[in-house]
């Protein structure tokens, strides 16, 4: 039976190029995504690439929903080898420190933190009981290395990232990997490169370079295949913070 790679927030930035890199190796494809018409689209265009693939519209807000999803990926597909989780998309957008609040946090929590924790309690039984797994996370600079303006994002991702590093420590002797790929650039052809960029035009500072989604999806796959990192920083590791 062909392997299978999940991709949580497929869309045609980094959930394309993930699915398509896979893909390559064989794997067939199960694509998650709010939008019907999106998922329909990026189906059909692995189609004629001759990668198979299946749409599931869900809403990552939802942690309850998660049990449900996977059983029906599951059903459909046979299995699940891998997850690909990261749901960034232009309607998330940064916030001041200075100006955020509880609400606003509470917003974010869900689709960042509870679903991406939900999604490995629903694959764990399968993944122990075959001695094999992986759970590959993206993730934006800001969970690594705090800036001012842009925060919001950066304090609950951040929370995911300390559960993940706890996650790759405790699995891995069962052949289970969990892996962060940290990105300090914006990705071309995503949907929300735009509203992005028009943060990062508001506070001081360089712009973000723009990385092809391509590239990033390499690094998944070499993530996945040497299972030798827990976090792979694009393009470069942070800058240790200043002295006070």
């Amino acid at each position: 039976m062909p392997k299978v790679i999940a991709v949580f927030g497929a869309g045609t930035g980094l959930g394309i190029s993930v699915a398509r890199r896979f893909g390559r190796e064989g794997f067939h494809v199960a694509l998650v995504a709010r939008r019907r018409d999106r998922l329909d689209a990026l189906v059909e265009e692995l189609a004629g690439e001759g990668i198979e693939a299946v749409g599931f519209t869900a809403d990552l807000s939802q942690p309850t929903e998660v049990p449900a999803l996977v059983s029906g990926i599951r059903d459909r597909l046979g299995r699940i080898d891998v997850v690909a989780y990261g749901p960034i998309s232009g309607d998330l957008s940064f916030t001041p420190a200075a100006a955020l609040d509880a609400a606003s946090l509470e917003r974010l929590v869900p689709l960042l933190l509870l679903t991406p924790v939900e999604v490995v309690q629903a694959v764990l039984p399968e993944w122990t009981e075959r001695g094999d797994g992986a759970f590959l996370l993206a993730q934006g600079y800001s969970a690594a290395q705090p800036m001012p303006h842009l925060s919001g994002l950066g304090p609950v991702m951040a929370a995911t990232r300390n559960y993940l590093y706890s996650l790759h420590t405790e699995l891995a002797d069962r052949g289970i990997y969990a892996g962060a790929l940290t990105i300090a650039s914006l990705i071309a052809r995503s949907e929300a490169t735009v509203k992005a960029g028009a943060a990062f035009d508001s506070v001081d500072g360089p712009r973000p370079t723009v990385v092809d989604p391509d590239d990033l999806a390499e690094h998944y796959w070499d993530m996945y295949t040497k299972r030798d990192r827990v976090e792979q920083f694009h393009p470069a590791p942070p800058a240790p913070p200043a002295a006070a």
